[in-house]
């Protein structure tokens, strides 16, 4: 693994008025991120998930646990995480008077690379981000996804094993977005680990290989966007039978295939693993018993159903 904590803690005092109490942000942490994947990790606002991101990456001390990182100790060496890392911050990097290539040369040269490799490795970044038109402009002159663009250039410049964004594509139009999807993709093709955090739960599904959703200091869930949503009853196969919902239902109540059934006044909603191998199972049953069927649907979960599940409201909520 090449991130890999253990119990990781963080407490902040807080004071209202004369009165200060310990608020404990995280409260045992454990993480396992393998080499090579896109990693998302999501939370509620308040729910610890910034204060996790930036003791990871070396900006926040932890005040208990352990973690390693590229083959670095957090608490012993921050230092070595540091030069092993990259960090892009939701709110940017760069200087309004700066050109792109003046800000890639000057966060490698901080790096101690040396100047003529540093303006080697602007151009090359410049290039595989398509930022070498713009390269001599000021940054204030850039768009949004082109700034976005040069933020992550400058995370990486110095090829690190392990990049960190936090919250990537925040702020951008959905044609910048989904552009940016395509470079988070590259860093992964470059062979970088990258960990995000994200509001974006289609963001999670289309990126992530797997995520981890935190709520109240603590992971409450980690795995795969697909295993994830198979924990919350998988697919839902909703069946529109308005005048016979009572006999429809008798008929699936001990169907192996069926993990729960609901009613309606009008339907039945069979929670089933596979919807698309159910569907001519629950056909076949209704049609031999003469039952009439107005329509059916399968409605797969998403990861805000697993979200809501988890925490117990939706990240648009949050």
């Amino acid at each position: 693994m090449i991130i890999e904590t253990s119990g990781l803690r963080k407490s902040f005092r807080s004071r209202a008025g004369r009165e200060s109490k310990t608020v404990e942000a995280v409260r045992g942490v454990d993480l396992s991120v393998a080499e090579g994947e896109i990693f998302g990790f999501l939370g509620p606002n308040g729910a610890g998930k910034t204060t996790t991101l930036r003791m990871l990456a070396t900006l926040l001390e932890p005040d208990g646990g352990s973690a390693v990182i590229a083959g670095a100790d957090l608490r012993k060496d921050p230092g070595e995480v540091r030069r092993r890392i990259g960090y892009v911050a939701q709110g940017g990097s760069t200087w309004d008077e700066s050109t792109g290539r003046e800000e890639l040369v000057l966060h490698a040269r901080m790096y101690g690379i040396g100047k003529a490799d540093a303006q080697r490795r602007a151009a090359e970044a410049l290039d595989t981000f398509e930022l070498s038109e713009y390269a001599d402009r000021r940054c204030k002159t850039y768009s949004g996804g082109q700034r976005r663009r040069v933020d992550i250039a400058l995370g990486i410049i110095h090829s690190p094993k392990v990049v960190f964004l936090d919250e990537p594509t925040t702020g951008l139009d959905p044609q910048s977005r989904a552009h940016m999807w395509g470079e988070v993709r590259k860093l992964r093709e470059m062979g970088m680990t990258v960990f995000l955090t994200t509001h974006y739960l289609d963001e999670a599904d289309a990126l992530c290989d797997r995520l981890a959703i935190m709520d109240h200091g603590q992971i409450v869930a980690e795995g795969t966007p697909a295993d994830l949503k198979q924990e919350v009853l998988g697919d839902v196969v909703s069946v529109n039978v308005p005048r016979e919902v009572a006999k429809a239902a008798d008929l699936f109540d001990n169907a192996d295939y069926v993990r729960k059934l609901e009613t309606t006044e009008q339907s039945l909603r069979l929670y089933v693993e596979d919807g698309a191998s159910a569907i001519p199972h629950v056909l076949r049953t209704l049609d031999a018993e003469g039952v009439s069927i107005e329509g059916i649907e399968l409605h797969r979960p998403s990861l805000d159903d697993v979200f809501l599940a988890k925490t117990g409201r939706s990240l648009r909520e949050s």
